[in-house]
């Protein structure tokens, strides 16, 4: 169904680390750690400012891979993983790509599923990684119905 868009990227999008939306996530998630949520914390950090959460980068913008379109409904999550080069920290400028990393078909109870894997990146300005997100999508059969593809 997507293998033809195996290796198809979006082009990077700058995204701003703000300290209020930093916060919002933290209190959001419940992990008030005075790291994420308390400047005078941050302040006194090695860093001199406040980290966002390690599953911050989910609210980042990664722009559209042309092509790759699915539905706002009906996928399942299925598995997300993250690594970071360097810790985010509020005030960073980030620029974010997604590339599509793997396509595969399986059969479940449910009828045949596609698996797509999206890879997303944050990276500086000159290019250099702070993190990587592995992103697993089901596409269930009923999803698949619906799709035009």
């Amino acid at each position: 169904m997507f293998k033809h868009l195996i290796g198809s990227a979006s082009e990077r999008v700058k995204n701003a680390i703000e300290q209020g939306t930093v916060r919002k996530f933290a209190e959001a998630i419940g992990d008030e750690n005075p790291l994420f949520i308390d400047e005078a914390a941050g302040a006194r950090s090695k860093y001199k400012r406040n980290l966002a959460p390690p599953t911050f980068p989910v609210t980042l913008s990664y722009g559209t891979i042309e092509g790759l379109e699915l539905p706002s409904k009906g996928l399942i999550h299925g598995e997300q993983s993250f690594h970071y080069e360097k810790p985010l920290l509020v005030g960073d400028t980030v620029y974010c790509s997604s590339k599509l990393v793997n396509y595969r078909e399986r059969k479940g109870s449910g009828g045949s599923m596609g698996m797509l894997t999206i890879e997303r990146l944050g990276e500086t300005e000159e290019g250099d990684l702070i993190f990587s997100m592995k992103q697993v999508v089901i596409i269930t059969e009923a999803v698949r119905k619906v799709m035009s593809v």
